[in-house]
């Protein structure tokens, strides 16, 4: 066998055999640790190969390493870019464009037209599911056949004429006007309203929360009271008066703040006894009490037709959104094509592109059912409520002689 190399020698010769720190790189002498620059393997000195640090590649540059650094917030949220210029629209002169395209000729046309025209058909593709459908359906059903006067005179465009013909129509008992205090009587307002003398009928007749009789007196009442819209609470029974209340076709003076009708103005229709024959008899007419205004305010009835409140609040939700859109541009003002597309959004079509699109599995638009014109208002036509808001005196449509009429708020 052969006799291992040693390893070293120390200061007196004596020989230093390799250890399990020699093999680990590291030699003892005197106590003291020193590094070996060679690793002894099979008692041979082995040379250290060291290894080269390969360099990692280096990053390619961004190219837009040299624009400007800065964090996502501290722009702020800016709005989306819209389609149309902010600049206002040339204006040469006011539009006639609704009542000339509208296919109406008189009153009852206009009042039938706007009854039919508030909403637009359900889509092939509306977004919604069956409960949805039926929810906007029966909100549909269930509005009563309202049309404001002045949505009746944007239509017919000739105000004198119009209100001749309002009142003869009234008086002829064809239509009957509603007046709904505390909703304002001028344009603005929501509180004057027509209907058709036959809808009214037919509401009541249809009613289900009122018996056949209070039906033939209510409908009576109503022939005989002409253009008064109040009702003295005496005429009908309690029954009656509850029955009538419930149903919706009747309201109290005492919901609204401050009565806008005259006593003097109520209908003299014959009082209903309620009380005893002895009663009458032992009160004679001078020991009645005197009534005081205040007692007469309160005993007022005015008319009224079933969800005629969720009528004007979505008729009043119509407008401020039509103003919102049109205030998305600088000027207040947008061509009558771009506002139709904003109040409709950026839904897909029938249109050939839009089918070639959903053909070749693209994207061509949301569907109708995410727009807050069905989610909120049910699908309301956008001319019908451009219209009311032409009529309440909210816009004004001008020619601009390139791209069709202009809206612009007031």
């Amino acid at each position: 066998m052969c006799e291992r190399e040693p390893a070293a020698f120390d200061d007196s010769g004596r020989k230093i055999y390799a250890t399990n720190k020699l093999a680990a790189g590291v030699l003892t002498i005197g106590g003291k640790l020193k590094k070996k620059s060679f690793t002894p393997l099979e008692g041979r000195d082995v040379p250290r190969i060291k290894k080269r640090k390969t360099s990692a590649p280096k990053p390619r540059a961004s190219p837009f390493a040299g624009h400007a650094r800065r964090k996502p917030t501290s722009g702020g949220l800016k709005p989306p870019a819209d389609l149309g210029s902010d600049d206002p629209l040339p204006d040469i002169g006011g539009s006639h464009f609704i009542s000339k395209t509208a296919p109406v000729q008189n009153v009852l046309q206009a009042i039938q037209y706007i009854r039919d025209g508030m909403f637009e058909e359900l889509p092939t593709r509306a977004g919604m599911n069956s409960t949805r459908i039926a929810e906007v359906l029966n909100l549909r059903r269930s509005l009563p056949p309202l049309a404001s006067v002045a949505h009746v005179h944007t239509l017919l465009e000739a105000p004198t004429q119009v209100e001749r013909e309002i009142v003869e129509q009234i008086q002829t008992g064809r239509i009957r006007r509603l007046i709904i205090p505390g909703r304002g009587n001028d344009a603005a307002g929501l509180g004057d309203c027509l209907v058709l003398a036959e809808d009214w009928d037919k509401l009541v007749q249809e009613s289900p929360a009122l018996e056949q009789p209070v039906k033939e007196k209510f409908l009576d009442i109503l022939k005989r009271i002409g253009t008064s819209s109040a009702i003295s609470q005496g005429v009908f029974t309690t029954d009656e008066y509850r029955a009538l209340l419930r149903a919706g076709f009747i309201v109290s003076s005492s919901s609204y703040t401050q009565g806008t009708l005259s006593i003097a103005s109520l209908p003299s229709l014959p009082q209903i006894a309620t009380s005893s024959a002895s009663r009458k008899c032992e009160i004679s007419h001078s020991e009645r009490p005197v009534q005081s205004a205040a007692q007469a305010r309160a005993a007022t009835l005015f008319l009224s037709l079933p969800n005629t409140g969720t009528y004007l609040r979505l008729l009043g939700s119509g407008r401020a959104h039509l103003l919102a859109l049109l205030r998305r541009s600088a000027s207040g003002e947008a061509p009558l094509g771009l506002l139709k597309d904003r109040w409709d959004g950026a839904v897909e079509t029938e249109k050939s592109f839009h089918v070639a699109k959903r053909a070749r599995g693209e994207f061509a638009g949301i569907l109708p059912g995410k727009t807050r014109k069905w989610k909120e208002l049910y699908g309301m036509h956008f001319r019908w409520v451009l219209e009311e808001a032409l009529g309440a005196g909210l816009v004004e449509m001008f020619e601009t002689g390139s791209v069709g009429p202009g809206i612009r708020c007031l």
